[in-house]
């Protein structure tokens, strides 16, 4: 690797009224190299890639680009200075080309240079690894092929440092390894990459040096062969975070065959309302004791499939049951009531976020908290001092629940169903925004309530998640089970190639 730094970030400092959120931070990328960031939520990593490239000024420090100052005050500058940035959420006009995406990315006066164009993303293409239609639309493209195409015109655009922000959260295995393969191909040829990612065993496995932040400063740097992941988890929380590593958390055998059915999905179909179906004929069976998981790259019915279960639409065909009871076009109040514990994806829109913690504890209980036509406030205190201190809530009775930080908030709805005692239990998302001290504690109490006796419908796009909780995998592609395997025998790349539509029997596996 070169000497000089590609960039380098020199006491960068960074408030937002009395919030320090990047506390002299120096940071550098190395020709050739792929730097991790790692840092729980709240910790500044978001913060400090929008300084680098423009987003953000900061309050102090200096940028440095091939050892000379530069000044970075939008992203034109940091593109001028060789910076691109790829998010989780691309920058792409979909019933556009590809080679419209790029032309508009770099539009100026006058007409566009087609050909030009053309050449030049042929070369960045070439240069990544990767052979990428110009001429088709981003629409028909796959996920993974939307982030190549945002990470090639980067490249078209003279990029010599890549910032990576959570690259593989929307990617298939499949995917994911090409990305991994790609960017050793550009770091091979002298570009410097930035890794934000909250996938510890990617860090390992991807990155040449690693940075933790915390509390907005950089607590280590150092080769990451030097350090364990669980090393580098507690660098990162400032404590010992017990069992972190997920593909190591997984907790004796599946239930039996012989064991109850809690949760039945019968041949649940769903019509949109442009006729495309969103569900075909899903068929599920979750026994007591069990987690299973939904896998599946984000909308391909999942989100449906939860609305269903939860009350909030109705099927176009087929039955959802709990036990013996039939819930179909149920309510959600008499979801609720029929003993299926409901953790949605949308934690904001789960709760009000102007009322307080113990007015979200009993949102869903207050016909048990009324004295007369009065709520009873004592009793409502006593329930939310309980609660708080029994899930380890970091917050006050009192205290707004739009506040909380996110882990907290998560507590607050685990709370809110766990308490209940459910029979059963659909949980979407559960970590999605979550540092890892947070989700491992999620982690801990569904797994404590599978121990007694649970049966949880777990949706969920983080694939490590998946494997850590779950006793069977569901994959789901375009509304309909891919098939569904044993997630201790199953592997990666089986639940890619479903995740990307190839059925389980194609794969010769079983059930």
């Amino acid at each position: 690797m070169g000497t000089t730094p590609l960039v380098a970030l020199h006491g960068i400092r960074k408030s937002y009224g009395d919030l320090l959120v990047n506390d002299g931070v120096d940071l550098d990328v190395r020709p050739g190299e792929i730097h991790a960031i790692l840092g729980e939520n709240g910790a500044g990593k978001t913060t400090l890639m929008r300084v680098i490239y423009g987003l953000t000024t900061p309050d102090a420090g200096r940028i440095e680009v091939g050892g000379a100052p530069v000044s970075i005050a939008s992203p034109r500058d940091a593109i001028a200075a060789g910076i691109g940035m790829v998010t989780q959420h691309f920058a792409l006009v979909r019933p556009m080309t590809v080679l419209e995406n790029v032309l508009l990315s770099s539009a100026g006066l006058g007409p566009p240079d087609t050909e030009g164009a053309r050449r030049r993303f042929a070369e960045a293409t070439e240069l990544l690894g990767v052979d990428i239609d110009p001429d088709v639309r981003i629409e028909d493209l796959s996920v993974g092929e939307q982030q190549r195409v945002e990470i090639a015109k980067t490249l078209y655009q003279g990029a010599r440092v890549l910032i990576l922000d959570e690259p593989t959260a929307v990617l298939v295995p499949q995917d994911a390894r090409a990305l991994f393969d790609a960017l050793r191909r550009l770091t091979a040829s002298g570009l410097g990459v930035l890794f934000i990612s909250h996938k510890l065993h990617e860090v390992a496995e991807i990155s040449h040096r690693v940075s933790v932040l915390r509390q907005g400063r950089i607590v280590d740097t150092r080769p990451t062969g030097s350090s364990t992941p669980a090393e580098l988890a507690e660098l990162m929380v400032g404590r010992s975070v017990a069992a972190v590593l997920r593909d190591e958390r997984r907790v004796g055998p599946g239930p039996s065959n012989d064991e109850a059915v809690v949760i039945a999905v019968e041949h649940v179909s769903l019509d949109g309302s442009t006729g495309k179906r969103l569900l075909d004929d899903v068929d599920l069976r979750v026994h007591r004791g069990e987690i299973l998981a939904i896998a599946g790259v984000s909308g391909n019915g999942q989100r449906e499939l939860a609305d269903i279960l939860s009350g909030m639409r109705m099927p176009s065909s087929g039955h959802v049951r709990v036990g013996r009871q039939d819930i179909t076009g149920a309510t959600p109040t008499q979801v609720v009531a029929c003993g299926l514990g409901r953790i949605p994806e949308d934690r904001h829109g789960s709760v009000v976020d102007d009322l307080s913690v113990e007015e979200n504890l009993v949102l869903e209980d207050l016909g048990q908290f009324r004295r007369g036509p009065f709520l009873d406030k004592r009793a409502i205190r006593r329930r939310a001092e309980e609660l708080i201190a029994r899930f380890a809530i970091k917050a006050a009775p009192t205290d707004r629940i739009g506040g909380l930080s996110g882990g907290n908030m998560q507590k607050v709805l685990l709370a809110r169903v766990l308490a209940k005692d459910p029979r059963a239990i659909l949980v979407a998302q559960p970590t999605r925004g979550l540092d890892v001290g947070a989700g491992e504690y999620v982690h801990q109490q569904l797994l404590a309530r599978r121990a007694d006796g649970a049966a949880i419908l777990l949706i969920s796009e983080d694939l490590d998640e998946i494997l850590a909780l779950a006793d069977r995998v569901a994959v789901i592609f375009d509304g309909a089970i891919m098939g569904i395997v044993d997630a201790a025998t199953t592997t990666r790349a089986e639940l890619g190639l479903m995740m990307a539509g190839t059925p389980q029997q194609a794969l010769g596996g079983a059930a």
